[in-house]
This record gives structure tokens, sequence and C-alpha cells, in this order.
């Protein structure tokens, strides 16, 4: 039963690891888009594990490439040896990242990816100073979290990193929200001059950048920001890293990378959650003088393992043959026009944001813009109540996310959107 698990759960897991809703859910099975939990309920799943099970649940291709390695008998070998289905992905994640001479390192998780790509742009610019974002968040290593400008996910103030902080693009709050697009752009570009210029000493190793803030709430900046930084970034030599972990493989619809967005190549790019579909894989490519800046052995036990791998090929052809990139550019759109259309207007609603199949809507208390974490709670469980899987975010937990698999049909889209516009409206009225 749910409730003794629930009760298991408690008594042998740490208190600071969360679980969604007021009553926590077991899901037990899943196809499609759908999962079913440890009570016959069946939900639409717009949240895909965080974003992680990109294709989708039970997709024959994934599981037959999995049954495949399984039947060899050959679960894990270590780097040590040669794996082919890790070099194949690696030559396909070369090819697709738009990094000339390109290199890739696999790992386990996005936060272990970051931490790599810090240990590799630390160890090429030989400094451990790093420059990130306001309301970002990288993940729970020290490093990782270092650069996380998220108190909520800032579980300790150690770091190796002496970090300088710069203004996110957020368009609701902060200083430099009540600026137009391209004044934001300058505004950004000078803050960015300022913290080189009284924040560090100059050889800063890198600035590591989401291209939509993931936990922050979807937050993103104008389209350009990247390259007006990098040209800045290049006259002190500094590494651009763009964290992809949620943003990459197409999810944002326009492109197949965030960074695209920005008109500019980072020098090292980090990637997770999707490529694996659940399995656990992710990793860095960057350019290969810089990632090969490494003067000591490194290697990562399970990163990139003949599993994993196997997997991470069958996703990524998958997501090739069937273009789903067009497709999240495609639905995406039903569901931001709609969102925008019904409930845009509404005083609790301050945006509808994102770019494809990665949308967020942000609530505040009507008259003041405050955060209304309450309000968005009662969504987020409302959304629940009528079948459908939603996330959280934002640095007030007052934003609403939602990351579908990027398999989602139009017709899942529509009846997404007609869930989430009756729970916003009715969670509306609740507070009227």
């Amino acid at each position: 039963m749910t409730d003794d698990l629930l009760a298991r759960h408690r008594a042998v897991l740490p208190p600071w690891m969360p679980l969604y809703y007021a009553e926590p859910i077991e899901l037990v099975s899943g196809s499609g888009r759908r999962v079913t939990d440890a009570q016959g309920r069946s939900y639409l799943d717009f949240f895909g594990g965080v974003l992680t099970n990109m294709i989708g649940y039970d997709i024959p291709e994934i599981r037959e490439a999995v049954e495949r390695q399984l039947a060899t008998g050959i679960v894990h070998t270590s780097t040590l040896y040669l794996i082919r289905q890790q070099v194949e992905l690696a030559e396909k994640i070369a090819q697709h990242s738009g990094i000339p001479d390109a290199r890739v390192f696999f790992t386990n998780s996005g936060t272990e990816a970051n931490e790599a790509a810090l240990l590799v742009a630390t160890n090429y610019r030989r400094s451990h100073q790093v420059l990130a974002v306001r309301n970002s968040y990288h993940g729970r290593s020290y490093a990782a979290m270092g650069v996380t400008g998220n108190r909520t996910w800032s579980a300790s103030a150690l770091n190796p990193l002496q970090v300088a902080w710069l203004h996110s693009g957020d368009r609701v709050r902060g200083l430099l929200a009540r600026l137009s697009a391209d004044e934001r752009l300058d505004a950004a570009v000078e803050d960015l001059r300022e913290v080189l210029a009284t924040q560090t000493s100059g050889d800063v190793a890198a600035l590591i950048a989401e291209p939509i803030q993931g936990v922050g709430g979807f937050v993103h900046p104008p389209d350009g920001l990247f390259a007006a930084w990098k040209k800045v970034l290049d006259e002190h030599g500094i590494l651009f890293i763009a964290d992809e972990v949620q943003t990459g493989w197409g999810r944002t619809g326009e492109h197949f990378w965030g960074y695209q967005a920005h008109g500019v190549t980072p020098d090292l790019l980090t990637f997770a959650k999707g490529i694996g579909n659940g399995f656990a894989l992710a990793g860095v490519v960057g350019r290969a003088e810089v990632l090969q800046a490494v003067p000591g052995i490194s290697f990562s036990t399970f990163g990139g393992n003949p599993i994993s791998t196997a997997a991470g090929n069958a996703v990524l052809d998958y997501l090739i043959a069937h273009d789903l990139q067009a497709n999240a550019a495609r639905v995406g759109a039903i569901l931001a026009d709609g969102l925008r259309s019904a409930v845009g207007g509404l005083d609790c609603v301050a945006e509808v944001r994102g770019k494809g199949l990665m949308l967020g809507v942000e609530f505040v208390r009507p008259g003041s813009g405050e955060p209304d974490p309450a309000l968005t709670n009662r969504v987020f469980e409302a959304c629940r109540d009528r079948g459908l899987l939603t996330g959280k975010g934002g640095l007030y937990g007052n934003v609403l996310r939602m990351g579908p698999p990027l398999t989602l049909t139009e017709d899942e889209a529509r009846e997404g959107l007609a869930i989430l516009v009756d729970a916003i409206r009715s969670s509306a009225e609740v507070t009227a």
C-alpha cells in the first residue's frame, strides 16, 4: 500500500529528499506519455521524471537496445576497456554538438557532468575563479552547488571555487526586469564588465550558464545575450560552459541546443537527463584542447557503461529519425499559445514563458506582484487531481513547470492544456 511505503520511506530516507503532493504517489507502470500509480490511477505526464523521460515510457526501440546488450552478459566493464556503445554514442554527440574537434567524457548525472566541466576549465585556465548566474542550478556536489545561484538548493556554504555572480534574464523581477530586451543586453554586458573589474583578479576560468534556467523556473535571457557576454569573455580568454542538462536534444523546439539561440558556440557543453530516457547517462563535450587539459588520470567507473550507452544510442537515433525537435516546436506552441490566451491575462499570472516543450507559468499575488507559492501549490495539486503530472520551481517556488516527453502528441497537448486551464482558473477563484 502507498501509505505503508510512505511510512517506510520516511523511516529510512533523509527528510531533505522532497516528495511531491500532499499524498505522495508511487508510479508503477507507464506507456507513451502516461503513467499509472499503485492505486490504478492513470496520469498524463507533463514532467517526465524532471525532463528525463524524454522519449516517453516503454519505447520498444530503447527497450530492445538495452535487452540486446543485457543478452551479451556484459553490464559493466569499466572504461579501462573499449566499449563499442560508448564510442558510437560519443561520435554522434560530438557530431551534433556544434563544437569543432570535439571530445566527450561520460558521467552518470548532470551534477557530475558540470563538476567535470568545472574541473576541465579550472585546469585549462589554472584558476579557480568562475562566473555564474543568479537563480541558476547546476547540481548537488560541492563545486556544482557552489555555482548554483538559488539559496533553496544551496545546502552548504563550503565552496572550492571563487564565484562572482551575474544578473539573470528574469523579465518579472530583478534589476534588469524593468528594461527592454535590447537595453537588457547592454545592461548585462555592463554588469559583466563591472563584475570582472571589481570581484575578480582577472584570470577567471569560465562562465557557466543555462540557456533556460531549469530549477530556476524556466527563466531565460533575451536571445543573443550569451554572444554579447562571450565577446567580453574572449577579451580575457575566459571559457564559456553551456549547461544543457535540461535544454538539450531539441527540447526548446527552435534549436537542438539552447545555446544556439544566442549565435555562439561554447567551449564546453554539459548534457544529461533526456539522453538516457531514464538510464543514468550524462557527460561533457568540448574542444579537444580544453577537455584534454587534465594533468592526471581521471575516469568515471559507471560513466558511459554499456547498458546506459546502449540506451543513449537508441534514444538519440529515435530522436533524430522522428524529428522530435520539430514536434517540440509544434506541440509546444499549442500549449504556450493556449496558456497565454486562456490564463495569461489573469491578475495572478505574472508570465507564461519558455520555449518548445519547456514551459512555465509564474504565479503572483494580484496587485502586488509578490510571488504566490501557495497558489502555485494549489494549481499543482489540482492538476494531479485532474490526472496531469507537472513540476514546480522558481526561486520562490511560485512557478508551475512543464517538460513533457518530446513525443507528446497534439491531442495530448490539448488534453493537458484543458486540465491546466481548469486547474489555474479554479485555483485562482479560490484565491479571489
